[in-house]
C-alpha cells in the first residue's frame, strides 16, 4: 500500500525511528489474516521482511518476537515457529518472558515429546532461572511435571527453587510443605533423600522431632524431609534480605526505547557495586546481562560490563559484550566506538583501533572534536606524527569549507597545542597556524584568548605583534563581524593582565589608556544619559552610581581568565561523553 511505502521510506532513512516501525508493522499485519502458505506468497515475504528488519534493529523487544511467532504458527508449520523462537532466545537470552512463551508453545505443539520440553525448560532456567522474577518459568515447569505426576521431579524443582532468591520464594516454600504433607513420602523422595536417610541415626530423628512445638505427632521422616529444605529456604532468605532493596527498585526490567529515570539508572549501578563487592562471579554476570536489557541504550553500562569482565580475566565475555554493544545496541553512539578503539589499542590491535576511528570520523560523528583529538593522539602513540597532523589538517579543511563552523576556532587551538607538544623544535609552525587562525577568524574571542595564552608560554614575548592583534579586535566595533562589547572588554582586560606580568610600564600605560577610552568612558557617558531621565535622583546619587558602575566594570574586566572556563561549543553529541572544557581538561592522553 501507499502507506507501507511511505513508512518504509521513513525507517530506511532512520532505522532508529521506533514509532514509525510499529506503525509499519501494524500496516503490514493487516495482510496476515487473509494469507496462507499457498496464496499471496509476496505478502508473506513482505510480512517476514518487516519483522526481520525491525527485530534486527530492536532485538530485545520480546513482545514482537512473540507476535512474529504467533503469525508464523498460523501461516506455516510448528517448525517454522520454533525457528522464530530460537532466534528470539538467541537475541534476548536473558528474558524470562520469551522463555515462558517458547515453552508454552512447545508444550501445546508437541505434547507427545515431554523430554524435549524438559530439555527446553532446563535451557531456559540455565539462563534466567535465578532472575528475581523467574517464577513464571518455574511455575510452568512445575505445572508440566504435575501434569505428568512426576512427584520426584516436582520435589527436585522445589529443592532448587528454595536456593534462589526469587520474589515468590515464600509461596514456593509454602507449596512445598503442602505437597510434602499431602503426598506419600515415598513418592517424593529422590536418590539424594534416600542416601541421607541411610546416614541418619534414629536418635537424631527423635530428638529433632522433640524440638518442634507441641503439635500433634507427625511422621519424623516427613519432618526431616521438610526440615532439610527449610534450612535451604532460611539461608536463601538471608540473601534475599540483602538484595530485595535493589530488586524492588527495578521498575522496568525489560527493554524499551523510552529513557529510564535517574533513580533506576542509579539503582543498577548500586546493585552492581554491591554484587561486585560480594564477589560471586555467576551472580555478577547474570546481573550485568539483566542490566544491559533494561539499560541497553546506555553505553556506560556496556562499558562497565566489558571493563569488569576484562578485569576478571574473562576476555571471552568482554569481547562478546563489546561486539553486541558495537554492532547492535549502541552502534550509533560515539562513546562506545571511542571505548572500542582504546580497548583494541590496549590489546595492541592498532588496525582495529584505527578502523574504529575511521568509522567515527566518516559515519558516526564526523567533525566531533573529541574524536579528532583522540584519533590524533592515538596516531601519536603509534609514532605516526605526520599521520596525526594530517588528521587535524584534514578536519580544518572540512570546517573551513563550511559557511559557518562552530568548532573551527577550537580546532585551530587544539592543533596549535598539539604541535607545541610534538614539534617542540619548530615554534614557527605553531606560530604560522595561529596566524592563519587569526586571519581566518580575526574576531574570534576564543582565538584571541588563545593568542594571549600562547604568548605567555613563549620564551621571547613579541608584545608589539600581540598588541596590534588585540588593538584591532577591541577597536573594531563598527564591523558586523566584530566582537560584542562585553567580549572586547574581557579581551582588553586579559591583555592588561598579560602586560602587567610581561610588559614595560609604558606598555601598561598605553593599554590602560586604550581600555579606559574604549570601555570606561563610554560606560560613564551611557550612565549619565540614563540618569538624566530620572529627575528624582539626587546629583550625589548619580555620582555614586556612575562611579560604582565604572569601578565595577573595571574590576569585572580584570577578572581572572581561566581556560577551565573556556567552554567548547555543544556539538551533535552531548550525552555520556560531555564536551569538555578546552585547555587543561580536554583530551588528556589515555592511560590504560
Amino acid at each position: 500500500s501507499n502507506e507501507e511505502e511511505r513508512l518504509w521510506g521513513i525507517v530506511n532513512a532512520n532505522p532508529a525511528d521506533f514509532n514509525s516501525w510499529t506503525q509499519l508493522i501494524q500496516e503490514t499485519e493487516k495482510l496476515v489474516p487473509f494469507v496462507s502458505s499457498f496464496l499471496f506468497q509476496d505478502d508473506i515475504v513482505k510480512f517476514r521482511q518487516c519483522y526481520d528488519t525491525f527485530l534486527a534493529e530492536f532485538p530485545l523487544c520480546y513482545g514482537y518476537w512473540k507476535k512474529y511467532a504467533d503469525h508464523e504458527n498460523r501461516l506455516a508449520t510448528p517448525e517454522k515457529t520454533i525457528e522464530v523462537y530460537e532466534r528470539a532466545v538467541k537475541a534476548v537470552t536473558h528474558s524470562v518472558d520469551i522463555w515462558v512463551h517458547y515453552c508454552s508453545f512447545v508444550s501445546a505443539a508437541k505434547p507427545e515429546d515431554p523430554e524435549a520440553l524438559r530439555r527446553l525448560f532446563e535451557r531456559g532456567l540455565s539462563h534466567v532461572g535465578t532472575d528475581y522474577l523467574a517464577h513464571q518459568l518455574w511455575d510452568k515447569y512445575i505445572d508440566f511435571e504435575y501434569s505428568h505426576s512426576n512427584w520426584v521431579g516436582i520435589t527436585q524443582l522445589y529443592t532448587r527453587i528454595l536456593q534462589i532468591a526469587l520474589q515468590a520464594l515464600d509461596r514456593y516454600f509454602s507449596h512445598f510443605k503442602e505437597l510434602a504433607n499431602n503426598r506419600p513420602i515415598a513418592e517424593l523422595k529422590g536418590p539424594e533423600d534416600s542416601a541421607e536417610a541411610d546416614n541418619t541415626v534414629p536418635e537424631q530423628i527423635d530428638k529433632a522431632g522433640a524440638d518442634e512445638t507441641a503439635e500433634a505427632p507427625k511422621d519424623p521422616e516427613v519432618e526431616r524431609f521438610i526440615r532439610r529444605r527449610e534450612e535451604l529456604y532460611k539461608s536463601t532468605k538471608e540473601w534475599d534480605a540483602k538484595v530485595r532493596e535493589y530488586e524492588t527498585a527495578i521498575r522496568r526490567p525489560y527493554f524499551h526505547v523510552k529513557p529510564l529515570d535517574d533513580l533506576q539508572l542509579l539503582n543498577w549501578h548500586r546493585y552492581l557495586d554491591f554484587l561486585e563487592k560480594e564477589g560471586d562471579f555467576d551472580k555478577i554476570v547474570k546481573a550485568y546481562e539483566r542490566c544491559v536489557i533494561a539499560c541497553a541504550n546506555y553505553p556506560e553500562y556496556w562499558i562497565r560490563y566489558i571493563h569488569t569482565m576484562e578485569a576478571k580475566s574473562r576476555s571471552e565475555i568482554a569481547d562478546d559484550a563489546l561486539d553486541r554493544a558495537l554492532h547492535i545496541f549502541v552502534k550509533r553512539r560515539p562513546e562506545i566506538h571511542i571505548y572500542a578503539a582504546r580497548f583494541k589499542e590496549r590489546r595492541e590491535d592498532a588496525a582495529g583501533a584505527r578502523k574504529e576511528y575511521s568509522v567515527l570520523s566518516s559515519e558516526i560523528a564526523p567533525g566531533l572534536l573529541e574524536v579528532i583529538s583522540k584519533h590524533a593522539n592515538f596516531e601519536k602513540r603509534q609514532g605516526n606524527i605526520d599521520g596525526a597532523c594530517a588528521i587535524y589538517e584534514s578536519a580544518l579543511e572540512v570546517e573551513k569549507a563550511k559557511e559557518e563552523s562552530r568548532v573551527l576556532s577550537f580546532l585551530y587551538i587544539q592543533y596549535i597545542r598539539f604541535l607545541s607538544e610534538v614539534r617542540t623544535s619548530d615554534a614557527f609552525l605553531s606560530d604560522s597556524i595561529l596566524a592563519l587562525a587569526l586571519e581566518k577568524l580575526p574576531n574570534s574571542k576564543v582565538i584571541l584568548e588563545a593568542a594571549i595564552h600562547f604568548e605567555t608560554l613563549s620564551p621571547e614575548k613579541d608584545i608589539p605583534k600581540l598588541e596590534a592583534i588585540i588593538e584591532r579586535a577591541i577597536l573594531s566595533s563598527g564591523s558586523d563581524a566584530a566582537l560584542q562589547s562585553s567580549d572586547r572588554e574581557e579581551i582588553s582586560s586579559l591583555f592588561l593582565e598579560f602586560l602587567d606580568s610581561y610588559g614595560t610600564v609604558e606598555d601598561c600605560k598605553r593599554a590602560e589608556l586604550r581600555h579606559r577610552q574604549a570601555f570606561l568612558y563610554s560606560r560613564s557617558s551611557d550612565s549619565k544619559k540614563r540618569s538624566s531621565l530620572d529627575s528624582a535622583v539626587s546629583d550625589r546619587s548619580k555620582l555614586v552610581k556612575t562611579g560604582s558602575n565604572a569601578v565595577a566594570g573595571y574590576t569585572n574586566g580584570q577578572a581572572q581568565w581561566s581556560y577551565q572556563n573556556w567552554q567548547q561549543p555543544q556539538q551533535q553529541w552531548n550525552q555520556a561523553y560531555p564536551v569538555r572544557t578546552f585547555w587543561f581538561q580536554c583530551h588528556a592522553s589515555y592511560k590504560s
